[in-house]
Parts: structure tokens; sequence; C-alpha cells
């Protein structure tokens, strides 16, 4: 297998309020993949926390400090996000999975247990709390710290010179856009329901100063369907990652785009995100030698966050073969109309 997961049962220790919708089942979930994973021959590893550091290079200090605070106390933040008194650890061990994740997928060749055909290196962090909300200096959206944006700011400073992030939960990845939003080395790429929470990702929102066409939204309203899904990323995505050509790519694994999501109108199949993974995971192999590291973001229907780690995991790990990576048929009316509004804006920075 060349899929390498990075998980831990502490990720169960960050409680939440009854009825919240980021609970505790959900790391269930993915403890039960892991095991079914690690059953089938698969690595599965324990990560790291992440350094204040690390943090700092994209939260303010302050802010990680007023995070850190928390520790041993339930606060809330904000009228969703909420600590229990081991969250600030578990919020740390997640933005340390992703850290990890990159560690691991840029190794030199020779330290990694690689498939002999390919050498190819991929990793999934399956993480909670999620991240993709968390700006500089505020929590929401159930976000902490940005374990996405930690991670490709760990990327860089490791040395790549061009890190893409793909995102397609079903919300906008608003603290990663921020981070992001005036510099050309990181490219940020999502699809999600538009308009909804938390408000920000329209087709004009596109970077700033140097970092001016670096950040491409997709949005789509409620109802898209697979074929919305994968005509906006044919056409769209995958052209724009062709062309800047990523020495990494990262995906914000995020699972509420699906059909019975409590949290979305979207109408994704599980199968769709494995679809969504083998495109990305095909670009990555014409451009960056394959390297892709997975984070989860969010996913509250437990059926439909099962199914989508299964379906990203064989998408990730090329020696099974991956899932049907035929495109969904049917209509595409949401997907056309995205593709109408985004194409002229996008269109003096990338050729579409």
């Amino acid at each position: 297998m060349s899929v390498t997961l990075f998980t831990s049962p502490r990720f169960a220790d960050h409680l939440t309020p009854p009825g919240h919708p980021e609970r505790i089942e959900r790391s269930e979930v993915m403890q039960a993949i892991a095991s079914e994973f690690r059953r089938g021959g698969g690595d599965v590893r324990e990560p790291r926390a992440v350094s204040r550091e690390e943090l700092a290079r994209v939260h303010h200090a302050d802010y990680v400090g007023l995070i850190a605070e928390t520790a041993g106390r339930a606060t809330a933040l904000d009228a969703d996000t909420f600590t229990s008194p081991d969250s600030y650890e578990v919020a740390c061990l997640a933005a340390g999975a992703a850290v990890s994740a990159v560690e691991f997928v840029l190794q030199p060749p020779g330290l990694l247990r690689e498939t002999p055909a390919t050498g190819m290196r991929r990793a999934l962090a399956m993480v909670r709390p999620p991240g993709h909300h968390a700006e500089a200096d505020r929590a929401m959206g159930f976000c902490f710290f940005n374990n996405v944006a930690v991670a490709a700011a760990h990327a860089r400073a490791l040395g790549l010179a061009r890190v893409a992030i793909v995102d397609y939960d079903v919300h906008h990845g608003n603290g990663t856009q921020w981070s992001f939003y005036t510099d050309p080395s990181v490219l940020f790429i999502s699809s999600h329901q538009f308009p909804y929470y938390p408000g920000t990702g329209a087709v004009t929102e596109i970077g700033n100063g140097g970092g001016t066409g670096f950040t491409v939204n997709l949005p789509l309203t409620a109802g898209a369907t697979d074929a919305d899904y994968e005509l906006v990323y044919s056409r769209v995505a995958i052209p724009v990652l062709r062309q800047f050509k990523p020495e990494l790519i990262l995906i914000s694994a995020g699972y509420d785009a699906y059909m019975d999501d409590p949290l979305g109108g979207m109408r994704l199949s599980s199968a769709c995100f494995g679809r969504l993974t083998s495109m990305v995971v095909t670009a990555a192999d014409e451009v960056c030698d394959g390297r892709v590291v997975a984070v989860t973001e969010g996913g509250y229907n437990l059926q439909g966050l099962a199914e989508g780690l299964r379906e990203t995991i064989a998408s990730l790990d090329e020696s099974s073969g991956g899932p049907n990576k035929g495109l969904a048929g049917g209509e595409t009316v949401r997907g056309q109309a995205t593709l109408k509004a985004v194409l002229p804006v996008l269109g003096p920075h990338w050729q579409l």
C-alpha cells in the first residue's frame, strides 16, 4: 500500500456539548477505519503534536496563547466552537498530524517504505477537531488551529517553492483562504456550497497583491450533484493545478457535501469523494511525483464519513486500483452556472 494513515485515539478526548455535530463518534469512525486499514496490512502511525513555532507560521502568538489558556477548562469560544479540558492538547495533535503527514511524504526516498514499482508518497491525516475555518487570530466553525494551513506553511519552511491546497468540504475554508491570500507560493482551490456558512468564497475572491489569481473559488448552489462537482473540477480545478505545478498537493477532505449530511445541502454520493480525490491524485502524478497529503475536515453523517474515508483511502492508494474513475453522468445545471461565473474571472490568470 502506498498511503500511510496518521491518527490517534486521543482525538476522542476533545468533547463537545450534547447534540453538537462535531462529536466524539466522529473519532470512533476514524479509529474503526484505521483498524480496518491496519488489518489489511496498511501502515497507521501515531502523530506528534505541533510546536508553537509551527503554529506561529499561520496563527498569531497571542491567539495561540489564548487557546493554550483553555487547557483544563470547558469554554465557549463562539456560538459553535467549544473547548473541553483536553481540547488544546488534542488540537495541537490534530495540527501535528497534518505536519507529520507532510514530513513523511517529503522524506528522502531512501527513508520511505515505498511501493517498489512507483515510490509514490501519500498520506491521510484523520483528525478532529477540523481546521479550515480557523483564522490567524480567531477560532470558529468548530476549528481551533488551521491544520491544513499549518501543514502548507510547514512544507514551505522545509523548502518547497509551490504548494497547492484543494478543499472539497461543503463549507468554504475561509481560514485557509486568508492565510495565503497574498501569497503566490500557495494555491488555494475550494469547491463549496454558496451562499452558505461562513459567507466567504465568492468567485471574485481570487487573492490580492502578488497572490492575485492564486485563490480559486468554485461556489455551487445547494443541491449540486456528483456531475456538477466533477464538471467544475475537470474544467477548472485540475487544469489550474497542472498549470501551477505544485511540489505537493494538500487536500482538505471534508465529507459534509454528502447527500445525507445534516450540515450540508448538497447531493454527493460517497463515490464522488473518491473520484474527486482520484482527479487530484492523477494531477499529482503528473506534476509532483504523486505527493499528496489529505487532512480531514467536516463530515457529520457517520455513514457518509466512513464511506468517504474509504473512498479517499482507495484513491490515495494506487496499488488498490482506486475506485471507479469514470465520471458521473447526469445534468450539470449548477456546475454550468458556476463555470459561467468563474471562467471570466479566472481567465486572465489561467488557461481555461
